[in-house]
């Protein structure tokens, strides 16, 4: 989710979005040039961040089947979703139980209509165009309050979002309130790229994103390290194996040859 500049157009295909150059990087065609130019350049400095994004799609699999699964979630919202790929979260989600219901969520005009244009025939599945950052609004937006019980369990995903909010107070305020209005029994999915491991790299890669305009927000010299986004599950009862690195989040034999390459770290929270 690329949070939108004051007075820019809905639309800007001039101006790279951080959904549309991961689009490219997995090869998908819902881009532009913008996009285009500024992924090659993120690619020239991280040639990893494919696999990257396919270990962040591999852990939602993971995380949602776990969800519905074992602790018996019906009700999920994707923040920041953005556009349709493969392994979806409703494609998961019902595969485990039918009566599942899904609720997208994203601030990009393109996604929201994507997705809705695929889904419109899907009677418990819904995209909603909303920005994280009134997380007020997001929770009442009609499209959601017609599809998610809040007063029922409800699993919540904030998977490679928190990054593009790079006010920390912000990303404080929008998690603190999430968790605020969902019910005990409810759990918060997370997953975040950080410095640790290359610190180097992820200030270069900080630095073209928010050159280009595909990140909005106080300018920050880095990514967030580990121990900066371990306080966004404060509150939930973290579910085994806690907070890791993302391929070792209950692994299910499709594990990469070198896990430790994987700079993104992730886990499962519960509202107890």
């Amino acid at each position: 989710m690329s949070p939108s500049k004051p007075g820019r157009p809905r639309l800007d295909t001039t101006v790279p979005s951080a959904g549309r150059i991961t689009d490219y990087l997995l090869g998908g065609k819902d881009n532009f040039a913008a996009d285009r130019e500024t992924a090659e350049t993120v690619l020239a400095i991280a040639p990893e961040l494919p696999m990257l994004w396919r270990e962040g799609r591999r852990f939602l699999s993971r995380t949602v089947r776990f969800l519905a699964e074992e602790a018996g979630i019906r009700q999920f919202i994707d923040l920041g979703c953005g556009l349709p790929t493969y392994g979806n979260v409703h494609d998961i989600a019902q595969s485990v139980a039918p009566e599942a219901r899904v609720v997208y969520v994203d601030n990009d005009p393109m996604v929201v209509v994507r997705g809705q244009a695929m889904l419109q025939d899907d009677e418990r599945t819904v995209v909603i165009e909303a920005d994280v950052r009134e997380p007020e609004k997001l929770l009442s937006h009609p499209g959601l309050t017609e599809m998610i019980d809040l007063e029922r369990p409800v699993a919540i995903l904030v998977l490679a979002l928190l990054q593009d909010l790079t006010d920390d107070a912000v990303a404080t305020q929008v998690m603190d309130h999430l968790r605020k209005e969902i019910v005990p029994g409810s759990h918060m999915a997370i997953s975040h790229p950080v410095c640790d491991l290359c610190p180097e790299r992820t200030a270069k890669l900080s630095m073209v994103y928010q050159d280009a305009g595909a990140i909005i927000g106080p300018r920050r010299e880095n990514l967030r390290c580990k121990a900066e986004v371990e306080p966004f599950f404060d509150g939930l009862t973290l579910v085994e194996p806690g907070f890791v690195y993302i391929p070792y989040w209950r692994p299910d034999g499709t594990m990469l040859p070198q896990p430790d390459a994987v700079w993104v770290v992730g886990g499962v929270g519960r509202k107890d």
